[in-house]
């Protein structure tokens, strides 16, 4: 295990799990469009190797705590991203899963997605994205829609690979030409 505030994260690979909580995709009913969409803005961003590690859930509190477990403690991931369920609907519970399973929130994330959203879509009030760290993961929620899926991360992108330093995630390098990331100097 890395000691938070270390640079240990270098020396271990980069696991990053992609999570698409829907009720109707996790049947079959629809394609999943959500969890392609973060891995193809993924390998916009990162730059060298990483390894992703997917899940296709239901909209179900129990499951998605469970699912984030699962990806940060046992299948190692130092950031896990999901999307759906951030929404006010009965049903949009991924938030509270987060909540439930993180120690520390990081609530400057969602802040931030919200005022990227809103500059597109007046509803982008309604939606509850947020983020946490659950030992030396970074869970970040994120919205459904593949589009603003893309203006999110490329919104609070910059600041996840100094999070991740600072709490002994894995090192993550992106490609400045799509998105620079921000480390203090020194």
């Amino acid at each position: 295990m890395t000691t938070p505030g270390t640079s240990v994260g270098r020396d271990r690979p980069l696991r990053i799990g992609i999570v698409t909580v829907s009720d109707r995709a996790s049947r079959g009913v629809y394609e999943d469009k959500g969890g392609p969409a973060i891995r193809a803005e993924l390998e916009r961003i990162v730059a060298g190797a990483w390894q992703p590690v997917a899940r296709l859930i239901p909209d179900d509190l129990e499951t998605i705590a469970a699912t984030l477990v699962e990806l940060t403690d046992r299948e190692g991931c130092d950031l896990v991203v999901t999307t759906g369920g951030t929404g006010p609907a009965p049903r949009d519970v991924t938030p509270e899963a987060t909540e439930r399973v993180c120690e520390k929130m990081m609530p400057g994330f969602g802040e931030l997605m919200r005022t990227v959203s809103l500059r597109v879509v007046p509803t982008a009030i309604l939606s509850r994205q947020t983020a946490g760290i659950r030992g030396t993961a970074l869970i970040l929620n994120l919205p459904g829609k593949p589009s603003a899926i893309h203006d999110c991360l490329m919104a609070v992108f910059p600041a996840i690979p100094y999070c991740l330093d600072l709490i002994g995630g894995a090192w993550i390098d992106t490609d400045p030409a799509v998105c620079a990331a921000f480390r203090p100097k020194g």
